[in-house]
């Protein structure tokens, strides 16, 4: 502990003297008041650990400067001198929060030895308090070097960047591409204010390698940004020592400044707990995309279907909106396998695969349902559009030619079916059972596309 300050307070000279003199000797900085109204003026201004005050002061007395100095950040510790009061108002300033009181005349050997009692006690409780916050702080990088689902983890990564500066906005995303940040978690700022501020960062996220706190002379508003804002910590999610993505923090939006200064060693360490945890979420996203991805096509695989069509159901239930699932089914796909063999079978489902990849928007999943089955989950699409984007998969693939290396430039057509949620269900189970028995009544015609419910023609 640096060395203690403490502030003498008497409204007789002869006593503030006397303490000066006495405290010396123990090494301790001493400043004095000769009043209860100075006293508290100092108090105010911090920097004070003891205050030895005189109980009875005109105006303002010790009880009064005890109370004034419980009541501040980080309080100073308060020793109350009584002469002329009792004994048994001092005890009921001990109930108020004294921490010790001694009697005039005093001992100065009995007043070092009090003073040094509570500078000793104030150092074991801060070393126990920073022990505390130390374990508190490990406990929360520790949490978020295990969380290995990025959707959990950057939002509690956002949180905790939060807490430590005392609150404030901000946003995480990660950037596959700097033109198109994908937004997984934000706090006091909408979509769009956060897409803004990730294109337009001070700091492109492939040269960012540790965090950084920039000042408002070392960026410029862009269109788009939250307003006011003059702070900005950028923290990089780091995979394999590159930047994937960024935790931005930044100034709450009525104050020019945190609401408090951080400490620099704290943030790097949540820093480097946060990239870990990255680290290790993107390595079990790839492991679970191996699990859920079909080898032959690299489309995702029916297991991941129910998953995928869960996770639509909750998000289209909070927000309101319609997605769709399409069910295709090739024709005759037998013949290419009895014709040119299974090798050229497989081929062309590659290929198939390749043409409806082009034929849907990157926000849309596809699916290998099995064999030369494929399913297609239409985010924020009703039936109508649905229905246009099946015609135009049917369309591609009929006027695709198929295995031209191979010197053979085979025609293959497809017969579509889809549903609607929440249209005709908001049941997992019975909108793939309605997509498939549309695509089944396609089948009397084929190379067809059909609604759920659609009167077979």
């Amino acid at each position: 502990m640096a060395q203690a300050t403490l502030l003498a307070v008497d409204d007789e000279p002869f006593f503030l003297h006397l303490y000066k003199d006495t405290l010396k000797q123990g090494g301790f900085l001493i400043e004095t008041a000769s009043s209860g109204k100075a006293a508290i003026e100092r108090i105010q201004r911090g920097g004070i650990d003891i205050v030895l005050t005189d109980m009875v002061m005109p105006e303002i007395d010790g009880l009064e400067v005890l109370r004034v100095a419980r009541a501040t950040s980080n309080p100073p510790d308060v020793i109350l001198l009584t002469g002329h009061a009792t004994t048994e108002s001092a005890i009921q300033a001990l109930k108020n929060g004294a921490r010790d009181y001694i009697t005039k005349p005093f001992n100065p050997d009995e007043l070092l030895h009090l003073v040094h009692t509570c500078i000793e006690q104030r150092r074991l409780l801060n070393e126990n308090t920073l022990l505390k916050s130390q374990i508190q702080l490990f406990q929360r990088g520790q949490n978020l070097a295990s969380l290995i689902d990025l959707e959990r983890l950057l939002p509690q990564t956002l949180n905790t960047f939060l807490q430590e500066f005392g609150g404030g906005r901000g946003f995480a995303f990660i950037s596959e591409r700097e033109d198109r940040p994908d937004i997984k978690a934000q706090a006091s700022m909408n979509d769009d204010e956060a897409r803004a501020l990730a294109l337009s960062l001070p700091v492109r996220p492939s040269e960012l390698t540790t965090m950084r706190l920039l000042g408002e002379n070392e960026f410029t508003p862009q269109p788009g940004w939250p307003q006011n804002i003059h702070r900005l910590a950028l923290f990089p999610l780091l995979t394999q020592g590159i930047a994937k993505g960024i935790v931005v923090v930044c100034n709450p939006s009525r104050s020019a400044t945190f609401p408090k200064e951080p400490n620099l060693d704290n943030l790097q360490f949540l820093a480097e707990q946060c990239s870990l945890g990255f680290e290790n979420a993107c390595r079990f996203s790839g492991a679970r995309e191996l699990i859920y991805t079909d080898d032959l096509t690299g489309l995702f695989n029916h297991r991941y279907l129910h998953l995928a069509i869960e996770k639509e159901i909750g998000r289209s239930h909070r927000y309101g909106m319609k997605f769709s699932l399409i069910f295709i089914d090739l024709d005759h796909f037998k013949e290419i396998n009895d014709t040119h063999g299974h090798l050229c079978g497989s081929k062309t489902l590659a290929e198939v695969a390749q043409v409806l990849r082009h034929n849907v928007r990157e926000v849309d999943t596809l699916f290998r349902y099995g064999g030369d089955e494929f399913t297609a989950l239409l985010v924020e699409t009703d039936a109508a559009g649905a229905e246009i984007v099946a015609e135009r998969m049917r369309s591609a693939i009929a006027n695709t030619p198929y295995l031209q290396e191979e010197g053979i430039c085979a025609r293959v057509t497809a017969t579509f079916g889809y549903s609607t949620f929440p249209d005709h269900s908001e049941e997992r189970a019975r909108l793939i059972d309605l997509a498939d028995q549309a695509m089944f009544a396609g089948k009397l015609c084929r190379n067809a596309v059909r609604a759920a419910g659609e009167t077979p023609r």
